[in-house]
């Protein structure tokens, strides 16, 4: 082989790939620095340095009729988390197009790792990795921080929580923004996230509700009870928060597990009442700048989707995990819903009742999904799932069929080791392998299997044998496929609308400052009304993003209705297996030998729970991946078995169902 070749790939073609990554990485860190900055102001502004010293020139510089102060707190709280959203957009898009997948080596590839490695398995948080750790600690530390330099300047307890209140607020919609750019930038996603939002929620309300009793204390006893009936044109508009706090507290109510468990209903519908909140907090507190960073689209292993079927409920949206791979599967995406909750019994009784018609209608949400999963990147992989946990590890092994088999690729040795209670429920294996698909073989994938049914101490003898029921439907002229909102190049699009609807905004609200407002109040803040001006900003905020949005999605809508004519067209195949032959060795087709070499690879184990310490340890690989979904018992052990020290090679990841 020459010298300038590598691999087969000439040293030419190399270079500019490893250029990029270089860029990428420069860009990274840049990003990381901004946000550090960010952090950094939020940690000066309680001290005396920024009241006397920094803010008076900042504003001073700053101002301008167009914008009054308000322009100084835009750039100070909203533009620096903007521009990481517009630019974390344009980073994704090339890492995407990039079609990284993880080195298997290299320092920087072992310092990630090595951050991603739990260093909490127990307590109120779950599995907490290292950099979700760092990022606890200093959330915690600036709250701290915070609370103790308000307090040597205000003589109010209840405006101190008021102010700290508002820090914890700012964080509150980050774990929350599904396929947000900001977290796909530090390799976590909405739904690993969903944990932070609900602790920071329990803190901004028990801030709020302090900072609310605080006040009606100092009221009660300084006989100004009238107080509570105050809305201030200029100033705080006390109405405003009491209603703003009274909404938050029946969402509050609502979110504790004995209540969103056994009533999701009213858990979902009373979680709305956050537009009211926020709406009132802002007429509280005067203008405050809120930014909606509207979600991308990726469609990885270990997709969420969100799911709405009017003729079960017009209301509800569920999430359910994808388990097919949009490589293998190009024109189908599938998921596997258990019959256990009102909802999902609901729809079985629509499935399986004959209905005068045959067409049922279906509206998606998403895929949300990270970036990468970086599975190549392992020598071997273990995933251990409990239950229904084993769902996103399907997705995970259908790409890996089709990257095995499509593209030659190497693939790591994986092992799945699943549990279940039944040896009914054995029966989830057989669609580790798409019906849909036209996979013929998949020897170059290396997997093996251990089932462990844990309910019954022996195979069942006289299982009665069901195959499975393919329920068709025909399409409806008025469906759609489901296909990216912004396109294939959603993260560019979603750069574009942001930036947009940002400079949109500005220039809307400097024209308002400047031209209606500033005549009357010269930027003095004591003669226009607060909630009038609040009230205008967001009505420009709304226009801005539905404009932004808007024209976006109705270019991508067109192309999207020309491959809109293909559903007609599509078939869909009858399996030809029954789902029972992993319970007894049952005659299989010649047709079916892929799922006879998938239950070659299976080794099923009655009446015992897998050894999951002993089965991780023997693993002798250097890079070992391993994932675990299900019951956080089930996480947590793993978890605990990869922190231990007792072996480097281990490197864990979550996948949870915290919704």
């Amino acid at each position: 082989m020459s010298r300038n070749t590598v691999n087969g790939i000439s040293r030419s073609e190399l270079l500019p790939h490893d250029f990029r990554e270089m860029i990428l990485t420069v860009l990274k860190m840049f990003l990381g620095l901004v946000f550090a900055g960010w952090i950094f102001l939020w940690i000066i502004v309680p001290t005396s340095t920024w009241k006397y010293h920094w803010s008076p020139k900042l504003y001073s510089n700053t101002y301008s009729t167009y914008f009054g102060r308000q322009g100084t707190n835009i750039l100070i709280y909203a533009f620096p988390i903007l521009f990481i959203a517009v630019v974390g957009c344009i980073y994704l898009h090339f890492r995407q197009k990039n079609h990284y997948t993880g080195s298997r080596s290299g320092v920087l590839s072992s310092l990630l790792a090595g951050w991603k490695r739990p260093v909490l398995v127990q307590g109120p948080l779950g599995v907490v990795s290292g950099i979700e750790f760092t990022f606890v600690l200093m959330f915690l530390a600036l709250l701290v921080w915070s609370f103790s330099m308000w307090e040597a300047k205000l003589d109010s307890v209840a405006l101190r929580f008021g102010l700290v209140g508002n820090l914890c607020l700012a964080f509150l919609f980050f774990p929350v923004t599904r396929s947000s750019s900001l977290l796909q930038l530090i390799g976590l996603t909405s739904e690993s996230c969903i944990k932070y939002h609900m602790w920071l929620g329990h803190i901004v309300m028990v801030l709020f509700s302090a900072h609310g009793v605080c006040y009606l204390i100092y009221w009660d006893h300084t006989s100004s009870m009238d107080e509570m009936k105050k809305w201030a044109k200029v100033g705080v508009a006390n109405v405003a928060g009491e209603i703003a706090l009274l909404a938050g507290l029946i969402m509050w109510i609502t979110t504790f597990p004995r209540i969103r468990r056994k009533m999701f209903e009213l858990f979902y519908y009373t979680h709305h009442f956050y537009i009211l909140f926020l709406f009132f907090y802002m007429l509280h507190v005067g203008f405050s700048f809120f930014c909606m960073i509207l979600p991308g689209f990726s469609y990885n292993p270990t997709s969420t989707i969100f799911i709405n079927i009017p003729s079960v409920s017009k209301l509800q949206w569920h999430p359910f995990t994808v388990t097919s791979s949009s490589n293998l599967e190009p024109e189908r995406l599938s998921v596997i819903i258990k019959k256990e909750g009102s909802w999902t019994q609901k729809l079985h009784a629509v499935l399986s009742s004959p209905a005068d018609n045959d067409h049922i209608s279906v509206s998606v949400e998403g895929p949300y999904s990270p970036i990468s999963m970086n599975i190549l990147r392992y020598e071997s992989l273990v995933m251990v799932s409990g239950g229904s946990g084993i769902t996103p590890f399907i997705s995970i092994i259908r790409e890996l069929i089709y990257q095995s088999n499509s593209l030659n690729t190497s693939t790591p040795e994986i092992l799945l080791v699943c549990v279940f209670r039944n040896s009914l429920d054995l029966t989830v294996l057989d669609l580790l392998l798409p019906i849909s698909s036209n996979v013929s073989d998949f020897s170059n994938l290396k997997l093996l299997i251990k089932a462990y049914v844990t309910k019954e101490t022996e195979a069942p003898t006289n299982h009665e044998q069901r195959a499975i029921r393919t329920i068709c439907f025909k399409p409806h002229p008025s469906d759609v496929p489901i296909s990216p909102v912004l396109g294939s190049n959603s993260w560019l699009y979603l750069a574009v609308i942001i930036s947009a609807s940002f400079v949109a905004f500005l220039v809307l609200t400097g024209i308002l400052q400047r031209y209606y407002i500033y005549p009357k109040d010269k930027n003095t803040f004591k003669i226009y009304s607060w909630s009038k001006r609040t009230l205008l900003h967001l009505l420009f905020m709304c226009v801005c993003i539905v404009v932004a949005a808007t024209i976006p999605f109705l270019i991508n809508k067109r192309s999207n209705s020309k491959a809109a004519k293909r559903i007609n067209g599509l078939d869909i195949p009858t399996p030809t297996i029954s789902p029972s032959s992993w319970l007894q060795n049952s005659e299989i087709e010649l047709e079916s030998l892929p799922r006879d070499s998938l239950i070659k690879a299976t080794n099923v184990h009655y009446g015992r729970r897998p050894d999951l310490k002993k089965i991780l340890l023997e693993i002798n690989q250097k890079n070992v991946g391993v994932v675990a979904s299900g019951p956080s018992g089930l996480r947590h052990e793993v978890a605990a078995i990869c922190s231990s020290g007792l072996a480097d090679n281990l490197h864990y990841e979550s996948i949870s169902f915290s919704w």
